[in-house]
């Protein structure tokens, strides 16, 4: 018997299962433990008992799906979208949104404990907001299914490399979510319908952007129609033939800035539609508010906003500081920052291209002295800067994150190592429905 056929017989022999389901796995799964051996479901919630069918069995794990809920738990809802049993977009739907939120504070103070061996001596309450329409960044996958005839636009399945096949999307911005049918259509009668990987989503506050990735070129009707599709529904439509630098517009023929606003500080951001903006501006309002109040600034202070990218936290910081120096890796970013600045008037703070992974001995900002430390670097965390820590002095660090583990790992090196203390720690809802965690910490020395 081949390899395949005998991993077909032995799941079918596996299942159906049934399991009672313990806990949560960092990725939304259930975790159950069947003869032994533990097993991430899907679409199972703890304290539930199910019946399941297997995806994969391997030596130390197996991995399945729900088929029914035998015993269901007080926690679990109705999925509000017809394709979320599908469509890996989204994994959290079916539990009702406060435990989703407690189900990822609960990640994090595991994180702390288990990776960072630290734990905060208080925990922040959680930032939530809008659950729906809350989506301002996405990358659709876009699949062109030549013996169907037609195109699909859209999210990977679950535990799948297949694109899912959706009509819209309720947690994507309305300008996009409630058009994703339309897409395919277009895509559809284009003559390089088959060269598209994938469409770059960018949501500001007055305007979209889809920045549609091309791998050949397109034809003067190809660009007639595409700018048709983007006057009928008010976006900006633009190609991307190679890098990001390749990005050009079709419909208007002149770019229209993207931009978001932080009202509370009468602040406003301009953007292009590859440049990194938070998923969710609702959420984004209040964390900049929050951070402002965790540094606790003083108008006598000097501040250093590590990973700064377009001046998100930067330029509220300048409001409340003497002076801030924001670091960003990507250059594009920092050209952003500067011209935000100035878009605001605002003077003091300077912004600079710094590569945060790499050692910068003999930089300006190595040896400088700051009253307040702001961290918002991606999901790799920032192990390597914060060998710098000790001479910046700061007795305050607010630490954002994306990823718990980088954080609880970072967390360790900065207690453990520097002698900060981790006063507090907790999550804010960037992403609801979805396994991703953002969360925020506090150390003080």
């Amino acid at each position: 018997m081949k390899r395949g056929a005998a991993r077909k017989a032995k799941l079918q022999a596996a299942s159906p299962a049934r399991a009672h389901i313990d806990s949560f796995a960092h990725d939304g799964r259930g975790v159950a433990h069947v003869d032994g051996k533990a097993v991430f479901i899907e679409g199972a919630l703890p304290g539930e008992d199910v019946e399941l069918t297997y995806n994969a069995i391997r030596r130390d794990y197996a991995e399945g799906h729900v088929d029914r809920v035998l015993a269901p738990s007080p926690d679990r809802v109705e999925p509000f979208c017809p394709r979320f049993s599908v469509c890996g977009g989204c994994r959290l739907q079916h539990l009702v949104l406060s435990k989703q939120v407690a189900a990822r504070q609960d990640l994090l103070m595991e994180q702390l404990r288990r990776l960072g061996k630290v734990e905060p001596e208080s925990v922040l309450w959680p930032l939530t907001g809008e659950s729906r329409g809350y989506r301002r960044k996405a990358r659709l996958g876009v699949k062109y299914v030549a013996k169907k005839g037609k195109v699909l636009v859209g999210f990977r399945e679950k535990a799948s490399n297949l694109l899912a096949e959706i009509e819209s999307c309720p947690v994507l911005h309305p300008s996009v979510g409630e058009r994703i049918g339309a897409i395919p259509q277009l895509i559809g009668q284009l003559s390089v319908r088959d060269r598209f990987p994938q469409i770059e989503v960018a949501v500001g506050d007055e305007a979209t952007a889809l920045v549609f990735r091309v791998l050949a070129d397109p034809s003067e009707q190809d660009a007639a129609r595409v700018a048709a599709f983007g006057a009928e529904f008010g976006l900006s439509v633009l190609w991307q033939r190679h890098g990001p630098d390749s990005i050009v517009p079709v419909y208007p023929e002149k770019a229209v800035p993207l931009s978001y606003r932080l009202p509370a500080r009468g602040l406003r951001f301009e953007f292009k539609p590859g440049d990194f903006t938070q998923v969710n501006q609702d959420i984004n309002r209040r964390m900049v508010e929050y951070a402002l109040e965790l540094l606790d600034i003083d108008t006598d202070h000097d501040v250093l906003d590590l990973f700064c990218g377009l001046g998100n936290f930067t330029l509220p910081i300048a409001q409340w500081a003497r002076h801030v120096i924001g670091l960003e890796g990507e250059k594009g970013l920092i050209e952003q920052a500067r011209r935000n600045a100035a878009l605001n008037g605002i003077d003091n703070a300077e912004f600079h291209v710094a590569d945060l992974f790499q050692i910068h001995d003999g930089a300006p900002w190595i040896d400088r002295r700051f009253d307040r430390v702001l961290l918002d670097p991606s999901r790799a965390g920032a192990q390597e800067v914060l060998r710098y820590v000790p001479r910046w002095q700061a007795p305050r660090l607010v630490y954002v994150s994306c990823n718990p583990a980088t954080l609880a790992r970072d967390a360790g090196i900065l207690v453990h190592q520097h002698r900060y203390r981790l006063l507090s720690a907790g999550v804010m809802d960037m992403f609801p429905h979805t396994a991703h965690v953002e969360s925020v910490a506090v150390f003080v020395r």
